[in-house]
């Protein structure tokens, strides 16, 4: 008899609908805070490059965090509610197919099923048995790609990204307010370079990608964008403005 595998040889790679979805909300996480280090960075860099005072600084840096928690919040609250509007209005027409034409549904099922590599007489047995426990359920999860039972919700991903991208922005807001003046830049300058190889990091971690080329374009762009800003606020500065 063969003895079972060893319990480091088991394979328990999770599965599940459920998990693909937690995935894809901690991946929209990342990148919401990766977009407030980004921008309230180039902003807060920008106006020191142009001026020390602290007060213009900590007003550009929470002005910047608020407006872009907002707008990201904002944004993302319209592209959810109309994806779960289109959602909606596909099981309602789902729905309604089911009722007027039961049997040009079930073969369509069966058809779909049979697309995925089963035999016809499977296939059509397995409609029938998917279509007697719960027939628009099964249409919307094999056709449509829709768990009906988990929607997706506007307000919860209006609160995650207003949500990441704050905890984002608090980073180069607060590296460029506390230090001391003469160390403030290349505190913040550092910082969030740290922080934006944890997310280049973190990213490629979550999509299963090399995680070298991910952490580069995440760094280099950070640091183009602190660059274009310092230089941009240095002019700036330079000529009085």
């Amino acid at each position: 008899m063969t003895s079972p595998p060893a319990p480091d040889t088991v394979h328990d790679e999770a599965h599940g609908g459920g998990l693909g979805s937690r995935l894809n909300w901690l991946r929209a996480a990342v990148l919401g805070a990766n977009d407030g280090v980004v921008s309230t960075a180039g902003l807060v860099v920008g106006v020191a490059g142009a001026t020390q005072s602290q007060a213009a600084l900590l007003t550009a840096g929470l002005s910047g965090l608020l407006a872009g928690s907002m707008s990201m919040a904002a944004g993302e609250y319209v592209s959810v509610s109309t994806q779960r509007d289109s959602e909606k209005a596909a099981l309602a027409q789902e729905k309604r197919e089911l009722r007027e034409q039961p049997e040009a549904e079930l073969r369509e099922l069966t058809g779909l099923l049979a697309s995925r590599g089963l035999s016809p007489d499977v296939a059509r047995e397995a409609a029938e048995q998917l279509t007697e426990r719960d027939a628009l359920r099964a249409h919307a999860r094999v056709e449509l790609g829709i768990d009906p039972d988990a929607l997706t919700n506007p307000w919860h991903a209006a609160g995650a990204s207003f949500l990441a991208f704050t905890v984002g922005a608090l980073l180069p807001l607060l590296a460029i307010v506390l230090p001391p003046a003469s160390a403030r830049l290349w505190v913040t300058v550092l910082s969030v370079l740290a922080a934006l190889t944890l997310t280049g990091w973190w990213s490629a971690r979550l999509g299963s990608a090399p995680t070298g080329p991910a952490i580069l374009r995440n760094v280099a762009g950070g640091a183009l964008a602190m660059a274009v800003t310092y230089g941009a606020g240095s002019l700036l500065g330079a000529a009085g403005v």
